[in-house]
């Protein structure tokens, strides 16, 4: 159990007039069940944040971003105080992520006849990837893939949109979601296999020291007393795991 003390200096750390601004990637369906009418988000996320802010006896103030490049590119201009996004390489540049929280798959979308087959088959010249850009998936691609084209969408929807209407090869995104999609979209599949895991995380500004600490041991308990698999049942969110402890 953490001292009134430490808590009310990360609550200064982190707030002003006790509002703690939680950035929140609307795109993720999985993380973000739904908006109300006021804007107010509800979902495994928000629920966390709420949880959080709670914990530091702060008021959450949620500020919510069509995509996860915008919210990320709003930490530099410091307009959240901890974010909801998933924990890759490149954003840890200008964010102090906690430890994983929940793990994701991602994978490829085909044709039906495609002869794409296994993972191997995708990296090809001459094979386009349909990916919204900046996601997390998108930035595990960006160095591993050197002979097929990524074609970059603004939104999730509009890269399925250009699979369909350009007849892109192939389709990348969270298996949960690409599951979905195969469900709408005739005579497609979902290739075997994963490429990586989208790691999702909660975020600071490497300045705020003592609360990157303090986020970090927050999931680390979230996780160890079940709190993250209640959400995921609480939401009935499909084909994501609880992640290992760190």
């Amino acid at each position: 159990m953490m001292s009134n003390v430490i808590i009310e200096n990360v609550r200064n750390e982190l707030t002003q007039k006790n509002e703690l601004r939680i950035g929140i990637n609307a795109s993720n369906f999985l993380l973000v069940s739904h908006i109300d009418e006021s804007g107010i988000p509800f979902g495994i996320a928000p629920d966390l944040g709420r949880i959080f802010a709670q914990q530091i006896k702060a008021n959450p103030k949620f500020v919510v971003y069509d995509s996860p490049g915008e919210l990320a590119d709003a930490g530099t201009e410091r307009n959240w105080d901890i974010s909801f996004v998933g924990n890759e390489p490149q954003r840890a540049k200008n964010i102090a992520f906690s430890a994983p929280y929940l793990e994701i798959p991602v994978t490829f979308l085909v044709r039906e006849h495609s002869t794409i087959r296994v993972m191997t088959d995708i990296d090809h010249v001459g094979n386009q990837i349909s990916v919204m850009g900046r996601s997390a998936y998108d930035l595990f691609l960006t160095a591993p893939i050197k002979n097929a084209t990524i074609i970059r969408s603004r939104s999730i929807g509009e890269s399925l949109q250009r699979f369909i209407d350009e007849g892109i090869e192939i389709l990348a995104g969270l298996k949960p979601r690409l599951i979905s999609d195969c469900e709408k979209v005739p005579k497609t599949r979902i290739l075997s296999g994963q490429i990586n895991s989208v790691k999702q995380s909660v975020g600071t500004l490497p300045i705020n020291r003592m609360s990157a600490i303090y986020l970090h041991q927050f999931i680390e308990k979230a996780k160890a007393d079940g709190l993250i698999h209640k959400l995921i049942e609480k939401y009935h969110v499909h084909g994501v795991s609880v992640a290992p402890s760190a």
